[in-house]
C-alpha cells in the first residue's frame, strides 16, 4: 500500500497563560492534545467539533502557520515541524488553507490579479507577465469567476465570490492537500451549496486531499469519506462517513448527530441534551475528558481513566469504555 500523503502523529498545540508583574508562564490551553491520523492522497477527511474545540487550531498546525508544542506532521514523508522557515517556505507549494471567513482572509489594498499572483510570484510559477495572467485567468475560470473580475477589489463581491477566490489563491501552486477551515459556515446556505460543489468538483478534477473542517455534520457527511469527532482537543471518535452518521458509538457523536434538523416529520431519531458547557481546556476534566456531560458515565471509572481510542469495528474507532 501507499503511504499516506499526510500523516499527523501524537500532535500537541499548547498555549502559554501567562500570569503577574513578570509575565511568567503559570498554565498552560492544551487547545490539541494527543491526535494522531492520516489521509491519503486524493482523501476528503472532516473534522467536527464544537466551537473551541480545537478544530482551527489542529488545521493551522498541519500547515504550520501555529508550530506545535510535540508530536510530527509528516507530508509526503517529511515531518513539517522540524523544518525553519526557509525549508518550509518551499515545501508549502505542496500544502494550503482555505480561511473561514472570506470578508477577512483578502488583502483589502489587492486586486484579485494581486491576491492570487502572490503566490505565483514567491514560488517563481511564470515566466514572464503574459504567462502570470493567463495563469491568474485560468484560476479564476476554474473557481467559477469571469478573467475580467482580475481588476477588482475585494469590497465589489459578495461573500461566496471572495471565498471562490481565496479558493484560487490555494490552487495557485497546485497543492496536494488543502485544509479547508470551515469554508461555508460564513455563507448563505444556497452559497454554501456552491462552493462544497465547486470543492468536490475540484477535487475530481485535480485529485487533491481535504482536511474538511466543519460544525455542521449534513455537510461534512455530503463531502468527506472519513469523518473525525473532536472534542476538547481529542479525537474521540472516528469512522467512515455514511457509518459514522448511522451507527455512532461515542455520546458526544451521537449528541451532535441528534442536533442534525431532520426533514422527514416521521423520523424517530432522539434529541439528545448535554448538560453544561465544554470544559475549559486549560483545566481539562481527569480520566474520560466527557465524563462530566456524558449520559452513560460510570464512576469512578470514567472520572479516573482515560479511554484509550481503541477500534470498535473495522475503520470505526471510539474513545469511550462502554462504546
Amino acid at each position: 500500500m501507499n503511504a499516506p500523503l499526510l500523516q499527523v502523529q501524537n500532535l500537541r498545540v499548547h498555549f502559554p497563560v501567562r500570569h503577574g508583574l513578570f509575565t511568567r508562564t503559570r498554565e498552560w490551553v492544551k487547545a490539541v492534545d494527543d491526535v494522531s491520523f492520516d489521509i491519503a492522497a486524493g482523501e476528503t477527511v472532516g473534522l467536527v467539533g464544537e466551537s473551541g474545540c480545537g478544530k482551527t487550531t489542529l488545521g493551522r498546525a498541519i500547515v504550520q502557520l501555529v508550530r506545535p508544542t510535540s508530536g510530527a506532521v509528516m507530508f509526503q514523508g517529511q515531518d513539517l515541524a522540524t523544518l525553519n522557515a526557509s525549508e518550509l517556505r518551499s515545501r508549502r507549494r505542496g500544502f494550503q488553507i482555505i480561511f473561514q471567513d472570506p470578508y477577512a482572509s483578502l488583502n483589502p489594498r489587492f486586486t484579485v490579479a494581486d491576491i492570487i499572483g502572490e503566490a505565483l510570484d514567491i514560488h517563481h510559477l511564470c515566466e514572464n507577465s503574459a504567462a502570470r495572467r493567463a495563469r491568474i485567468h485560468e484560476l479564476l475560470e476554474s473557481v467559477g469567476l469571469d478573467p475580467a473580475y482580475e481588476s477588482r477589489y475585494p469590497h465589489e463581491f459578495s461573500g461566496g465570490q471572495r471565498q471562490r477566490i481565496g479558493i484560487a489563491r490555494a490552487l495557485a501552486v497546485e497543492p496536494k492537500l488543502l485544509v479547508c477551515d470551515e469554508p461555508v459556515s460564513a455563507l448563505d446556505v444556497s452559497v454554501q451549496a456552491q462552493i462544497v460543489n465547486l470543492l468536490a468538483d475540484l477535487q475530481q478534477r485535480r485529485g487533491i486531499a481535504y482536511l474538511f473542517i466543519a460544525h455542521d455534520l449534513a455537510v461534512v457527511e455530503h463531502i468527506s469519506r472519513r469523518i473525525l469527532v473532536m472534542y476538547l482537543g481529542k479525537i474521540v471518535e472516528a469512522a467512515p462517513a455514511k457509518e459514522l452518521i448511522r451507527s455512532p458509538r461515542h455520546p458526544y457523536t451521537q449528541a451532535l448527530i441528534s442536533a442534525v434538523p431532520q426533514m422527514d416529520a416521521d423520523s424517530k431519531r432522539t434529541r439528545v441534551i448535554l448538560p453544561g458547557d465544554v470544559p475549559s481546556p486549560i483545566h481539562p476534566p481527569s480520566g474520560c475528558p466527557f465524563h462530566p456531560r456524558c449520559p452513560i458515565a460510570q464512576f469512578p471509572r470514567c472520572k479516573v481513566e482515560p479511554p484509550a481510542l481503541r477500534e470498535i469495528t473495522p475503520g470505526h474507532t471510539a474513545a469511550c469504555h462502554f462504546a
